[in-house]
């Protein structure tokens, strides 16, 4: 096995807190090549709107048309998950005549 296949993601990203861990990582010499393994492996990625709670009773009165009120305010920035876990903040977007999400913000994950 080799040194580029123990390495966490912290390290690969060259994150200078990787540096707490006593590990030394040369990353110019990690290459796309080091990471095909993972390429393929598929993920769920979802994007959230808003959240809400709803009685059930009230969601089965909902029909076309209806509104449901969430918490978050128009032009917010909306969550992007990865695999249940938050991953990013973005903003909703118009490709052609599909929605589609542009990453603003990455956020760090906490280990």
């Amino acid at each position: 096995m080799s040194d580029t296949e123990n390495m966490d993601w912290e390290e690969l990203e060259g994150n200078p807190d990787a540096a707490d861990t006593g590990a030394e990582v040369d990353t110019e010499n990690v290459s796309t090549g080091d990471l095909e393994a993972v390429f393929d492996v598929p993920v769920k990625v979802s994007a959230v709107l808003g959240k809400t709670n709803i009685a059930v009773s009230k969601l089965l009165r909902l029909g076309p048309g209806a509104v449901v009120e969430l918490d978050r305010k128009v032009g917010e920035a909306i969550d992007i998950y990865v695999n249940n876990r938050l991953v990013a903040r973005g903003e909703v977007v118009l490709v052609d005549d599909k929605l589609g999400i542009t990453m603003t913000e990455i956020i760090k994950g906490e280990e």
